[in-house]
């Protein structure tokens, strides 16, 4: 594939901010009604609010709140899912199938029409996640906005290694395009649809 940068000159990041503007806000028309469901099912089934807001790095390292339905107990240790010595014991009674589902995600289009993600890029790294960080930073990858879903996430997702997850975002830093992002979009959408790359 081709490298084609996004690069301020070229337009593409106006396109790219367009389109997420314009595709969140028809996820949120179209996933209002199960986001009312989801909501509810959280609120009953366990103590505690419906959205865990957890402190994310975002682009040039600074820190924003990333929204997700809460699938875990309010105790659980503030570290990645996949890092827990026995996450199962952490889920509420619906939050395995909420976060196998990638249903938890929903409410990071509110995070993509701020600003603060886009669609595709990075996954946002936690505020403590600090060798992640710091490789990023090395590489330039912190310059680019984190996405929803992005190109370490459908090779490998929690099951990649942190050098190989830089690797893999440095390869879509070099190679950004609107063409590579719907590419992505589209593998993301087959893989939910799987549960590939979670680690339960």
């Amino acid at each position: 594939m081709p490298s084609v940068l996004l690069s301020p000159s070229s337009g593409l990041p106006f396109v790219k901010r367009i389109f997420d503007i314009i595709l969140a806000s028809m996820f949120f028309i179209v996933f209002s009604f199960p986001m009312l469901i989801i909501a509810l099912l959280v609120k009953t089934t366990s103590k505690g609010p419906v959205l865990y807001c957890s402190d994310r790095v975002g682009k040039n390292n600074v820190i924003f709140k990333m929204p997700k339905f809460r699938t875990m107990r309010v105790d659980t240790p503030p570290v990645a899912t996949h890092l827990l010595s026995d996450p199962q014991k952490y889920y509420t009674p619906f939050g395995s199938f909420i976060r196998r589902s990638s249903l938890d995600e929903l409410p990071q289009l509110y995070s993509v029409l701020k600003g603060d993600m886009s669609f595709v890029g990075p996954r946002p790294a936690l505020f403590n996640q600090y060798d992640l960080i710091e490789l990023r930073t090395r590489k330039g990858i912190h310059n680019i906005t984190p996405g929803l879903t992005g190109w370490a996430q459908i090779n490998g997702r929690d099951e990649l290694p942190i050098p190989v997850k830089v690797d893999q975002d440095y390869y879509y830093l070099m190679n950004r395009s609107f063409i590579f992002d719907m590419k992505i979009i589209l593998i993301t959408f087959f893989n939910v649809l799987k549960s590939k790359g979670i680690k339960h």
